[in-house]
């Protein structure tokens, strides 16, 4: 057995053995399922991500009916995950699947990509998990596996490079079912065991192959890692004035988005960000609410 395919053993018997019983991964799940998840998933932790995928699929099973509502019911729907602007992305995806594609979620990669707010991470995580195609998806959780497994540095680069590209496909197994899983199985590693912070070294199937773990697991000596902060930022000031009009049964009146952030050049500049994205419409004198 080759080092790559040994690889596969150990990630696919751990994967089968501890993967979460998550709705996205069951036998059921609908390509339109999986690719409501992956929109959710991106930047939002999966115990927030789960009551609101439910309820999105409860509302609009298919495309077709998201498309048939009204952009603001979406964003209202979106709730307190954040990144709002994936809730118009979404729905503006569904209907390119419903003008392009009959109403289906198409099967290819290249025809993934193609559709409003789809990148290159979610067209190949659909057309995987979905249709069990061969393909790199490389999310945060992925590439710092990696990172460490062959590399041997503890985190990736700040964006994917093209060695780091050939690096993962060349750990892909050949066939499509494997591959699928493959993917999966990196993944669920990356988000249980070989996590940012604390990682479970003990506990990881891959820890006897790993360059970072039988190095003595070296710090990070790269560019500075990039820290999020929230806390009087325009997004904070975005989510505040947002919730404010979704929360609403009626047109908000500008008093009420003035109370609820103090700075007046930034409370202005974040409503007009707002319009702008198509996230708040002005629907009177002085009065928002969300699109229609």
């Amino acid at each position: 057995m080759t080092a790559t395919a040994l690889l596969h053993e150990h990630v696919l018997r751990w994967y089968d053995e501890n993967a979460r019983d998550l709705p996205w991964r069951a036998a059921e799940a609908t390509p339109w399922a999986v690719m409501v998840s992956e929109f959710m998933l991106q930047q939002t932790p999966v115990n927030r991500v789960l009551p609101v995928y439910e309820s999105w699929l409860r509302e609009w099973p298919t495309p077709a009916d998201l498309t048939a509502a009204p952009t603001g019911d979406a964003v209202r729907m979106w709730g307190r995950l954040g990144y709002p602007r994936r809730a118009l992305r979404l729905h503006a995806a569904a209907t390119a699947i419903v003008d392009l594609h009959g109403g289906e979620v198409p099967d290819s990669y290249e025809a993934l990509r193609a559709l409003p707010g789809v990148g290159d991470y979610t067209a190949a995580a659909v057309a995987s998990f979905a249709f069990r195609q061969r393909h790199v998806v490389l999310d945060t959780n992925v590439r710092r596996v990696f990172a460490r497994l062959v590399s041997g540095a503890e985190f990736p680069a700040a964006s994917v490079t093209k060695a780091e590209r050939s690096l993962a496909e060349g750990l892909v197994p050949p066939d499509d079912s494997t591959a699928a899983a493959w993917a999966v199985g990196v993944m669920e590693l990356g988000a249980l065991v070989c996590t940012a912070s604390n990682p479970a070294c003990d506990r990881c199937p891959l820890s006897d192959h790993c360059a970072w773990h039988t190095t003595g697991r070296p710090a990070y000596d790269g560019p500075p890692r990039r820290v999020q902060t929230y806390a009087g930022t325009d997004r904070q000031c975005r989510g505040r004035l947002l919730a404010l009009v979704r929360d609403a049964h009626e047109p908000v009146h500008r008093s009420r988005l003035d109370a609820a952030w103090a700075d007046d050049g930034q409370r202005e500049r974040c409503l007009a960000s707002l319009l702008e994205d198509g996230l708040v419409a002005e629907v009177g004198p002085a009065t928002f609410s969300l699109p229609t």
